[in-house]
C-alpha cells in the first residue's frame, strides 16, 4: 500500500500553504527524510520530507497550487527496492573528439569568468561604483574616473552604462525596447499577502510618528578600518556596521523601556530582554529574522548571528521560530541607496529604526566646517505608548553611542571607569 505524504502544520494559525516547487520527479527513488517538495506559508518557506524510503509514485498537486494543511500531496511505494548502485568506470579517450570535449567546456567557463572576477586593484573604485560595474557587466578599464586620483565614482559608471546602451541601440538612449503596452499578472504569494496585511494593519492601528537624526560615522569607520583585519583573524567574521547599531540600540532600549514594550489590550508589556529583528530582503519578499537576547552578545557574536540569519534568508531556510517574537526592529535601506525614509512598525512591536546610506556632507565641528561621512537615521514609533521624550531620547542616545564607540561597552564613557567616577 502506498504511503501518503501530507502537508504538516508549519505553525500556529497557519491553515494553508502554496506549492513552490518539486525537488524530485515522479518515478524517483527517495530516501528517508529526503526533501521532496518545497512549500511556502504566509511566514516562511519549508520543505516536506519523505517519511519513509521508497519510489515516488505521484504528486497529487501542482506547482503554484494552494493547499490546506493535512492535504495529501504525494504517494510513495515503500515496498519498492532501491536501485542498484552503478559503479562509474573511467573511460579513456579514444579519439581527438573525446579529448577535445572537456576543453570546450573549459572555454565556456572561461568566457563567463570575467563577470565574476574582482576588479583590478590598480584601478581606484568606490564600493558603490564597483557594485554597479558588476551589475552592468562593464570593464573598469574602459571607464574614465572623475574622482580623486582617477577614482571611478557612481556617476562615472552610470554614464558609461548609458553610453554603452546607446551604442548598442544605434546611438540613441531612448530606442531600447519594443514599445509594447503588455501587462503581466502574477498571483501574490502567501508571504507577500501577509506582508501587505501586516503593513496596512500597522498604518491603520497604530499612531505612528517618525523622528530623525544624523550620525557622524567617522569614529566607527576609523575604528573599523583600524581593527577589521585583527577582528576577522580572531573571530573569523567581517566587522560590519550592523553590530554597532544593534549594540547601540540594545543599550538605548535598556534605558528607554517604552521603546522595547508593546500594547496588549489595555496593558503595556515591558520586555526585560532585547530580541532584535533585522529586516532582510529575501528572494520572495521582506523577512525579519530575530537575534535573541542581543543584550548578552558582543560585536562578534552579533555579526555571526546576522550572517547566519542572512544566509538562511537568502536560501529560504528560515524557520517560523527564527522570525517571530522580536521586541524591536532595525532595517537598513542604505544598502539600496536610500537617503531617508519613514520605516513602518513591525507589529506588535512599538518602534523600528531605519538606517540609510552614508554620504560625505558638510559637518560643523569645533566651529569649522569639515567633510564627514554622515548617515541619516529614522525612528518610527507608536505614539500611543512612546512619547516624544522617549523617542527623541532613544534616538539621540543611539547617535551619541555611535559617535563615541568607546561607550558601546556599557553605555558610558570608559574614561569614567578609569577615574572611578
Amino acid at each position: 500500500m502506498a504511503l501518503e505524504i501530507k502537508v504538516p502544520s508549519p505553525g500556529e494559525s497557519i491553515s494553508e500553504v502554496t506549492i513552490s516547487q518539486f525537488l524530485v520527479k515522479e518515478g524517483d527513488y527517495v530516501t528517508l527524510d529526503q526533501p521532496i517538495i518545497e512549500v511556502e506559508s504566509e511566514k516562511a518557506t519549508l520543505e516536506i520530507n519523505a517519511e519513509q524510503p521508497g519510489l515516488l509514485l505521484k504528486f497529487h498537486v501542482s506547482e503554484g497550487e494552494t493547499v490546506n494543511v493535512g492535504d495529501v500531496v504525494a504517494s510513495i511505494d515503500t515496498k519498492a527496492e532501491a536501485p542498484a548502485a552503478t559503479e562509474k568506470v573511467p573511460v579513456k579517450a579514444t579519439s581527438q573528439e573525446s579529448v577535445a570535449a572537456p576543453s570546450k567546456q573549459v572555454e565556456k567557463i572561461v568566457e563567463k569568468a570575467p563577470e565574476k572576477q574582482a576588479i583590478n586593484a590598480s584601478v581606484p573604485v568606490s564600493p558603490l561604483a564597483e557594485s554597479l560595474i558588476q551589475t552592468y557587466g562593464l570593464n573598469p578599464a574602459n571607464i574614465k574616473g572623475s574622482g580623486l586620483n582617477g577614482r571611478i565614482t557612481k556617476l562615472d559608471v552610470l554614464t558609461a552604462a548609458a553610453n554603452s546602451n546607446g551604442s548598442k541601440s544605434g546611438g540613441s538612449l531612448y530606442s531600447k525596447g519594443s514599445g509594447t503596452r503588455e501587462e503581466k499578472r502574477e498571483k501574490m504569494t502567501n508571504l507577500r499577502k501577509t506582508i501587505a496585511k501586516r503593513l496596512v494593519m500597522a498604518k491603520n492601528e497604530t499612531a505612528m510618528l517618525t523622528t530623525f537624526n544624523e550620525v557622524n560615522m567617522k569614529p566607527i569607520m576609523d575604528l573599523r578600518n583600524k581593527f577589521k583585519d585583527k577582528f576577522k583573524e580572531k573571530h573569523e567574521i567581517n566587522l560590519g556596521f550592523m553590530s554597532f547599531f544593534t549594540r547601540a540600540c540594545v543599550l538605548a532600549l535598556q534605558k528607554w523601556k517604552a521603546v522595547n514594550a508593546f500594547i496588549d489590550g489595555e496593558e503595556i508589556v515591558y520586555n526585560e530582554f532585547c530580541d532584535i529583528s533585522i529586516a532582510v530582503s529575501g528572494p520572495r519578499g521582506l523577512v525579519v529574522p530575530v537575534i535573541r537576547n542581543a543584550e548578552t552578545m558582543g560585536l562578534a557574536d552579533i555579526e555571526k548571528e546576522v550572517k547566519r540569519l542572512a544566509i538562511k534568508a537568502r536560501d529560504n531556510k528560515l524557520s517560523i521560530d527564527e522570525m517571530t517574537g522580536g521586541t524591536f526592529t532595525i532595517t537598513n535601506g542604505g544598502v539600496f541607496g536610500s537617503m531617508l525614509s519613514t520605516p513602518i512598525i513591525n507589529p506588535p512591536q512599538s518602534a523600528i529604526l531605519g538606517m540609510h546610506n552614508i554620504v560625505e556632507r558638510a559637518w560643523v565641528e569645533n566651529g569649522k566646517i569639515e567633510v564627514r561621512p554622515v548617515m541619516y537615521v529614522a525612528l518610527s514609533y507608536d505614539h500611543r505608548i512612546i512619547d516624544g521624550r522617549e523617542s527623541v531620547g532613544f534616538l539621540f542616545m543611539v547617535k551619541t553611542l555611535l559617535e563615541n564607540p568607546e561607550m558601546l561597552l556599557n553605555g558610558s564613557d570608559t574614561s569614567l571607569l578609569l577615574l572611578d567616577l
